[in-house]
């Protein structure tokens, strides 16, 4: 990570310091190798761990997944890691990456497969994505590439307005309750989050690790902030400020 290419955001990325170490944690779901490939050609240290002490130790740490909401709750729930998990990103505020299932699992909720508790980091709930009269056309997974509309500005994705294409696999997606968290969203019949921040938590539902220049330009900044511990909190937004934002944001 010795270059300003992957910046989209504006970020300068230091040209000398040492590696951003990154635990990908191991919970028995997701394309956890491919996502360390993309860290580790980013000059990132990387461990894909589930061990307490690589979590506690590393600069930031990153949730994938693929797979059922109700399997990625039990995996975590049988490795014992939802305690140690809410103590380091919501109490140590480490920097935390949720990546497509690991986006969803942070919600309150989903529905998928009948309602399940999910960690609840988020005043969301997990929805399957709709198909009516009106985009009977669409298929079901979302599968491929799509548009993210920049909402907000966003220290991983750049300025409002921007437009960039990711990669989706998905059948579900976040229904957010927090509108000025969203910071970037998507069109599949419905508008819906694809990038999320609240204070040191980001999370995305398409794959960045796919997604080729802009995937890993989300990546870079993602080590960076990690860094510098640079992410903006948004705790201390009004609630009038939040009544104003769109609710057709999430």
């Amino acid at each position: 990570m010795h270059s300003t290419d992957f910046n989209p955001a504006g970020i300068q990325i230091p040209s000398k310091q040492s590696p951003v170490s990154v635990a990908i944690i191991d919970y028995g779901l997701g394309n956890v190798r491919s996502v360390a490939n993309a860290l580790q050609a980013l000059g990132a240290e990387v461990k894909i761990s589930r061990d307490i002490q690589d979590l506690q130790e590393a600069d930031g740490l990153i949730l994938p997944g693929v797979g059922a909401f109700g399997d990625g709750m039990a995996n975590l729930k049988q490795f014992g890691l939802i305690p140690h998990l809410n103590e380091i990103v919501l109490e140590q505020k480490k920097p935390f990456l949720g990546i497509c299932l690991g986006m969803q699992l942070l919600a309150k909720t989903s529905t998928e497969g009948g309602l399940q508790e999910g960690l609840g980091w988020l005043d969301a709930d997990v929805i399957r994505l709709g198909v009516n009269a009106e985009n009977f056309s669409l298929k079901i997974p979302h599968v491929g590439w799509n548009d993210v509309t920049i909402r907000r500005t966003c220290p991983v994705l750049g300025l409002p307005g921007e437009n960039k294409s990711f990669y989706f696999v998905h059948s579900y997606a976040l229904h957010c309750h927090e509108p000025e968290i969203v910071t970037g969203t998507c069109e599949y019949g419905i508008d819906f989050p694809a990038v999320i921040q609240k204070n040191n938590i980001l999370a995305v539902q398409f794959h960045p690790e796919k997604s080729q220049k802009h995937g890993l330009n989300l990546l870079a900044n993602f080590l960076n902030i990690t860094r510098n511990k640079t992410l903006p909190n948004f705790s201390t937004q009004s609630t009038q400020n939040r009544q104003k934002s769109s609710e057709a944001a999430c």
